[in-house]
C-alpha cells in the first residue's frame, strides 16, 4: 500500500500546486503555513562507479591482498552495490516499521544483524 500512498500525496500536492497557480497565490511559501519552496532530489544513476580504484585497493589490502587484476575493479564494484541494496532495503524496512524517516544506525545494524553479519560498537 506504499505506492499507492505515495501516488495519492503526489495528486494531492500536483492538485494543491494548480488550485494555488489558479488563485493567484503562486507556487509554494506564500500561502498560510507553507513552509517554502519545495525540495527537489536528484536521482543518481549509478553511484558505485564513483569508488575509485584506490579505496578499493586499501580494502583489499587490510583484507590481506598482495596483487590485484585490473579486472577485479568493475566485479568488486558489482558485488559491493548488490551488498548495499540488501543491506539498505532492510535497514528501510525497519525504519518504516518504526514510523520513521530517517534511518538510524541501529536500523543499519539490525539489517546486518538480519543477513548474520554482525556489526559491533554500534550499539545493540
Amino acid at each position: 500500500c506504499a505506492s499507492t500512498r505515495g501516488e495519492t500525496i503526489f495528486v494531492f500536492s500536483t492538485l494543491y500546486e494548480a488550485a494555488a497557480e489558479m488563485c493567484g497565490r503562486g507556487k509554494r511559501g506564500s500561502g498560510l503555513g507553507e513552509g517554502g519552496p519545495r525540495r527537489h532530489r536528484k536521482v543518481f544513476g549509478d553511484n558505485v562507479q564513483g569508488i575509485p580504484k584506490s579505496a578499493i585497493r586499501r580494502l583489499a589490502r587490510r583484507g590481506g591482498v598482495k596483487r590485484i587484476s585490473g579486472l577485479i575493479y568493475e566485479e568488486i564494484r558489482g558485488v559491493l552495490k548488490v551488498f548495499l541494496e540488501n543491506v539498505i532495503r532492510d535497514a528501510f524496512k525497519y525504519t518504516e516499521h518504526a514510523k520513521r524517516k530517517t534511518v538510524t544506525a541501529m536500523d543499519v545494524v539490525c539489517a546486518l544483524r538480519r543477513q548474520n553479519r554482525t556489526l559491533s560498537r554500534f550499539g545493540g
